[in-house]
């Protein structure tokens, strides 16, 4: 007997709606990413194509949020956040479905959601599927209403058109003006693209894009980066030719301009002070040609996991991984010096990275469970680590040696507002321009203070930051 299927249809119980929902409540409680939350359940899903709608679903629904709740209010009898948070997912879950996805018929939204209601009974308390039913149907029936006026409730409308919280609209609106903030709204809430970076240790991006034609794949270079690829829709990146012998690392085409702008030469020590999952450390690598270590240094222990993984498979030999906190060298360099006790000054690095933990607005279209667990507190908590970073690796910094600090956000609290404090408070250092570290098509990105910043930009990149400094001889 054939075991194909519709796509979404229940097997044991187990249906991608019902897996999606229940990423969606592990959202609410818990700090993990919706990447970590979908791998934890990927036994649970072994059809591609189920695999593929969970996905859809779950990033769908909170990428497009705060649309999906304005027109939900306009068909509830009382506010959304009211009702149990099974219920309002739920809501969302389907709503996702009828207003934006055109290959899911709406019976079959409305259908399978009233039936996921209903397996939700006993643990609510009751059965919500009547309220479910009627709320959905009602949103195919009843005409959507007008945006709010962009004239007249700028915020309002961005928020709505773009599912971004109101919170950060007004806060994009004040900081950039109209324009340049709903390009940040557009792009936050665009479904990326899949962008690879071509390992040059193995062949040139030409040869690449060769490779993948013959392989009936489309792709297309990158417009700003010059390793970059970006794919067409539909591929699985683990089933590209390449893949396993390391020809290419997915990497947005923005975070493929930081290690450039950090210019290691062979022979150099570097230090990549905040470095799983191995992005950034494997391209200084390449950049270096596996001559020179490589000091790669995270806290968290599973992502360190994926660092060494990924430097295997891309043979990144000079990388040097270490668990451990950046913020106390005496504890990490001990792994370099092989002192037991480090009383002596840090060992000294030619380069230091620093790729900082941060907000990550800039990367909210990849990430967008982060929006709803943020708010404008969170810029102060950061800049603080940030701060705390870059004083803890100043001193490992040898006299007319580089750093690099950059974040996946473009927020002044976490960007300029670090650089410059850090500047006054360290008079030995001076900040150099990145433009002559970058190809020319980056250099539009590049701000009146010498940095770099692709926030808003309409190239489909992410939204980085990076400031390049140096200490003084």
């Amino acid at each position: 007997m054939s075991d194909e299927r519709p796509v979404g249809t229940d097997v044991r119980g187990l249906s991608p709606r019902s897996i999606a929902l229940s990423i969606l409540l592990s959202c609410q409680r818990t700090d993990d990413t919706l990447d970590e939350l979908i791998e934890q359940r990927a036994t649970s899903i072994p059809q591609p194509r189920d695999r593929s709608l969970v996905m859809e679903l779950v990033y769908g629904t909170l990428r497009r949020q705060e649309t999906v709740d304005w027109r939900l209010d306009a068909v509830l009898a009382k506010p959304l956040h009211r009702l149990p948070m099974v219920v309002q997912m739920l809501l969302r879950l389907g709503a996702y479905q009828l207003l934006f996805l055109d290959r899911i018929p709406a019976s079959a939204a409305v259908n399978e959601t009233v039936l996921l209601t209903k397996s939700y009974a006993k643990q609510v308390g009751r059965d919500w599927s009547g309220l479910v039913n009627g709320v959905l149907r009602n949103l195919v029936r009843v005409p959507a209403p007008p945006f709010p006026d962009p004239a007249s409730y700028p915020a309002q409308s961005l928020s709505i058109r773009y599912g971004i919280p109101i919170w950060l609209t007004e806060r994009w609106l004040g900081r950039m003006g109209l324009e340049q903030a709903e390009s940040a709204c557009r792009a936050s809430s665009t479904a990326p693209g899949i962008t690879l970076r071509v390992n040059a240790n193995r062949l040139t991006r030409e040869e690449f894009l060769e490779k993948l034609r013959q392989a009936g794949i489309a792709a297309h270079p990158t417009a700003v980066s010059p390793v970059g690829v970006v794919l067409g829709k539909g591929q699985t990146v683990t089933a590209l030719p390449g893949f396993q012998s390391g020809d290419f690392y997915v990497e947005d085409e923005a975070a493929q301009l930081i290690p450039r702008i950090l210019d290691p030469q062979p022979g150099e020590t570097v230090l990549d002070a905040c470095a799983a999952p191995g992005g950034k450390a494997t391209h200084l690598a390449e950049l270096m040609g596996n001559r020179g270590p490589i000091y790669a240094v995270d806290r968290k222990t599973l992502r360190m996991d994926l660092l060494r993984q990924n430097c295997g498979r891309l043979g990144a030999q000079s990388v040097v991984p270490i668990v451990g906190d950046v913020r106390t060298p005496s504890e990490w360099a001990r792994v370099i010096t092989r002192e037991p006790n480090l009383h002596k000054d840090p060992p000294l690095f030619d380069r230091i990275l620093v790729d900082a933990p941060c907000s990550g607005l800039g990367v909210l279209r990849r990430h967008p469970e982060a929006k709803w667990r943020k708010d404008s507190s969170t810029f102060a908590r950061h800049q603080a680590l940030q701060a705390e970073i870059l004083a803890s690796v100043a001193p490992c910094l040898r006299p007319g040696g580089v750093l690099v600090y950059s974040t996946c956000s473009a927020e002044t609290e976490e960007t300029e507002e670090v650089v410059s404090s850090f500047c006054k408070g360290y008079h030995d250092w001076t900040r150099e321009s990145v433009a002559p570290w970058l190809p020319s098509t980056a250099l539009p990105f590049v701000t009146v203070s010498g940095a770099l910043s692709t926030m808003g930009n309409d190239c489909g990149m992410d939204g980085f930051y990076a400031a390049r400094l140096r200490k003084k001889g």
